[in-house]
């Protein structure tokens, strides 16, 4: 897909950038999110670049989509400074995001052209920034590495093989060159006073009496130059966008935070979410001179504590480096130029002699038998004797040379090529008997699931059976009968309860009203009777709250009537709880004799089913 850009095309392989009249619609949308209230200058650029990335789908693109994409537009075979059109630019950024959409999921859908047009504006935006820039394969590699999604570590080693030797020591003209495209998509968000290009950044970033080596550069992660400080920023706060903090800003009242929190170290409590912090916001007895803390996660008190006792107790290992370290030397190709030289011999003699240090030199034939070269050497050496001179003993010295060469690969002890031919067809039998028996498995496995689903046919037929289906309806039938039943019991259960707690009530009252006249008839008496003479009414005749009189117990049952009776008096608030637990073990009874019912019939109804599908 080629994008239609008619004011852009006219811009030529190599020729300088033209700062277009119209501002760039990415460039309007950028002003438009008011990121420049943002008071730090890191965090301006950072969030200033982090919304181009986003905007343009940059975040969905790796480095090594990036490579890719370079590799297919044929840039590898480009030097570094050569200018390229706009053309091929729009072409290299259109397939990049064109193998976007077919790797995201179907739930997940962009607008390809749309990114690819908005990218294309803001990287020739980004030329355009300084005077007499033209677009060259450094810019665009720059560019694209610094903007793409994925880990940094892995951009920054991208970005030292192309600034480094064959060696692995960097080149400081070429590092200067990527500094300069790099420092323009900070210009191009107008933070060019900021962190703008000078002939100095390059050398500030790194020693100049030291060699720069792969691990020294990427000590970038931990410590970036001044230049540079907003570029591990942006990678941060792509990891922590999503992160929650379940604590309130102190200042916007916000009843969260996402993204990075802000702690103040000298008052206590006090928090600020990312957007008051950056727009420094402050509240209180706080202000922005105050020495704040980043945390990008949330930890609870428990796993603090946890922690600060294992750094105490010294079980906490040491701090890890914030890079791999990787080996200074970059690897070696493997030269095989011993084995089949570039030019063949000039005579006989010649060939004779390289043919007798081919035994003499165990290296090569060691090299030659691992790289299974040994008929590319025959093949060498026939070459070479027919380009000889002609003469007699053309076709002795041939078969001797031949010869020579099949001794030594007798006497060798690694396997030739027919042992390896062997290897090879015993693997390729062990993989064949591997898939016959993974087939056979296979089949024993569909006719099990096809056994399995004749079966579950068989069952469905059978719940469909007409009078199976009239049993199961009777039983329905009963069971509501059943349940209504229990429910009306139930229901004479509370209305029995009912009544004995009115029954209850009516003896406390009873029993209130009997002392109450006690009381009043001991105070009616004129003198106090004596001690003996009270003994003998007592013994003559039952007190008074003994036996009431039986007029009061009209309405009341016989039980009641016979608790009151002539004789001991009987704990007739036991008699009634006793009655009370009877009733409740009768019910209970009765329910389960109703499930036992249900459970037997649903027993032989199960039963009923079987033999008829028998």
């Amino acid at each position: 897909m080629v994008m239609e850009e008619g004011g852009l095309r006219d811009r030529g392989r190599g020729t300088p950038a033209t700062v277009d009249s119209e501002p760039r619609q990415i460039l309007v949308e950028l002003v438009e999110q008011n990121l420049d209230a943002i008071c730090l200058s890191t965090y301006r650029t950072a969030c200033k670049l982090r919304f181009i990335q986003k905007r343009c789908n940059l975040h969905l693109i790796d480095i090594y989509n990036v490579i890719e994409a370079v590799r297919d537009a044929g840039l590898n075979a480009v030097e570094l400074h050569a200018g390229i059109s706009v053309t091929r630019l729009e072409n290299l950024v259109s397939s990049l995001f064109n193998q976007l959409g077919k790797r995201l999921p179907t739930t997940h859908t962009i607008n390809p052209r749309e990114s690819a047009v908005l990218l294309v504006e803001f990287l020739l935006a980004a030329v355009d920034s300084e005077p007499d820039s033209r677009l060259t394969v450094l810019s665009v590699k720059a560019m694209l590495a610094t903007l793409c999604g994925g880990k940094l570590l892995d951009k920054l080693r991208y970005v030292f093989s192309q600034v480094s030797d064959s060696s692995g020591v960097l080149v400081q003209s070429k590092f200067d060159g990527f500094l300069r495209e790099v420092l323009k998509l900070a210009s191009t968000v107008h933070e060019g006073p900021s962190f703008g290009y000078t002939h100095t950044s390059a050398r500030s970033c790194f020693p100049q009496q030291k060699r720069v080596m792969l691990n020294m550069f990427l000590d970038i992660v931990a410590d970036p130059p001044q230049c540079l400080v907003w570029l591990p920023l942006m990678h941060r706060m792509a990891n922590v966008e999503h992160v929650y903090h379940p604590v309130s800003c102190s200042y916007c009242r916000g009843n969260a935070m996402v993204g990075f929190r802000y702690r103040c170290l000298r008052c206590r409590g006090y928090q600020l979410c990312q957007n008051c912090f950056w727009r420094g916001h402050a509240s209180g007895s706080h202000n922005n001179q105050h020495q704040m803390k980043e945390h990008s996660s949330w930890k609870s008190s428990a796993s603090k504590l946890g922690r600060a006792l294992s750094r105490t107790l010294g079980c906490v290992s040491s701090r890890e480096p914030p890079h791999p370290i990787y080996p200074e030397e970059p690897e070696r190709t493997l030269n095989l130029s011993n084995l089949v030289p570039a030019r063949p011999v000039g005579n006989t003699s010649d060939a004779m002699l390289l043919s007798t240090s081919v035994p003499e030199s165990s290296k090569s034939l060691a090299v030659a038998r691992r790289m299974n070269e040994e008929h590319a050497l025959i093949a060498a050496y026939v070459n070479r004797l027919q380009s000889s001179v002609d003469s007699p003993r053309r076709e002795d010295e041939e078969h001797k040379l031949i010869a020579r060469y099949t001794s030594c690969l007798a006497e060798t002890d690694g396997p030739g090529v027919i042992p390896n031919r062997s290897i090879n067809f015993d693997v390729n039998k062990q993989k064949r008997e591997l898939i016959a028996q993974l087939e056979c498995k296979n089949r024993e496995i569909l006719a099990e699931i096809k056994a399995l689903r004749v079966e579950h046919d068989a069952a469905c037929q059978a719940t469909t059976n007409p009078t199976l289906l009239a049993e199961l309806r009777l039983l329905r039938q009963r069971k509501d009968e059943l349940e209504q039943r229990m429910s009306s019991l139930q229901q004479s259960r509370r209305e029995l309860m009912v009544q004995l707690e009115g029954l209850m009530k009516l003896l406390k009252d009873e029993e209130q009203r009997q002392a109450a006249q006690a009381a009043g008839s001991s105070h009616a008496s004129p003198s106090r009777p004596s001690p003996s003479s009270v003994r003998s009414v007592g013994a003559a005749s039952p007190p008074a709250h003994m036996y009431p009189p039986q007029d009061s117990l009209a309405g009341v049952g016989g039980d009641v009537q016979e608790a009151f009776a002539q004789g001991p008096r009987r704990n007739l608030r036991n008699d009634l709880l006793v009655a009370a637990d009877s009733i409740t073990n009768t019910v209970s009874s009765l329910v389960k004799e109703l499930h036992s019912d249900e459970a037997r019939e649903e027993e032989e109804r199960l039963l009923n089913g079987k033999d008829r599908a028998g």
